[in-house]
């Protein structure tokens, strides 16, 4: 059964360029994701108060690798203090997100866009981006304890990068199942995608996880381009950005192909059925 679904899955890419669409969503995800965590900090900032919101991201980016939390820092007070007129000002990239999604999906799914399918993404990523606050409050919350505890070695560490994975997985589980039941064109069924889709974002929060492992490595990310550390860094991301999304695609594609069974498996005994 597994061997027959991985199959199928293989089949569903066949005459596809994967890379080509994940490489895709990360050209649209590179001028999005600020304004998207921007746009995610203030609101969040304006539902409990922008010092609520950075006491809450204390203990989280205390336990960052250095080089990542001095980034997000940055991000944090940006977006955390940000005018609603740059607020209103940052929706406007934030939706190219959900853009370039409704692209990719619309052309693995093999469903016809249209000439809106980019309004589509966009207005349909709205709602997506309408929840982003409560989540991110829900992540600081909860990833405030292991936070605390990363650094305190043997059992401790090893519960704590245990329960932020867990963590992790749970807030990007419904960010995920939205994606592939609101944005992508064809929508598979509720079950299959609630299943596949924590599946996903399993395998992201683990990735997720990876990325901040990376930027504990005594790495030269400049070398490559003439000792610009600069220049590094942001390829890094944009590669790391790429991988995130080449996860996502293919667990779109699982639950397409889960679907489709599904919907085979049951033609299959209605025929079967006596009249």
């Amino acid at each position: 059964m597994i061997v027959r679904f991985v199959r199928l899955i293989a089949r569903f890419f066949r005459g596809r360029d994967l890379n080509l669409h994940a490489a895709a969503v990360t050209f649209y995800s590179g001028i999005a994701v600020v304004p998207v965590a921007l746009l995610v900090l203030r609101l969040a900032a304006a539902l409990v108060g922008v010092g609520r919101v950075k006491h809450l991201a204390e203990p989280v980016l205390a336990a960052m690798p250095e080089r990542m939390a001095a980034g997000a820092g940055v991000l944090l007070d940006a977006g955390a203090g940000m005018s609603w007129w740059f607020t209103f000002v940052a929706l406007i990239p934030a939706t190219l997100y959900g853009e370039g999604l409704r692209r990719a999906l619309a052309s693995l799914s093999g469903e016809p866009g249209g000439a809106a399918v980019g309004w589509r993404g966009r207005l349909l990523v709205l709602p997506l981006l309408a929840c982003g606050p409560a989540l991110v409050l829900i992540l600081l919350v909860a990833l405030g304890a292991p936070a605390r505890h990363l650094h305190d070695g043997g059992w401790a560490t090893l519960w704590a990068v245990v329960l932020s994975f867990l963590i992790v997985w749970l807030v990007l589980s419904p960010v995920l199942i939205l994606v592939y039941r609101l944005i992508a064109p064809l929508r598979p069924g509720w079950p299959v995608t609630v299943v596949v889709g924590s599946f996903t974002a399993a395998n992201i929060s683990g990735f997720a996880h990876g990325f901040v492992l990376f930027w504990t490595l005594p790495l030269d990310l400049g070398a490559p381009f003439g000792g610009l550390d600069a220049v590094g860094a942001t390829v890094a991301v944009g590669l790391w950005l790429y991988l995130f999304h080449l996860l996502t695609l293919v667990g779109y594609a699982a639950t397409v192909q889960a679907h489709r069974m599904g919907l085979l498996r049951s033609a299959a005994q209605s025929t079967m059925l006596p009249n």
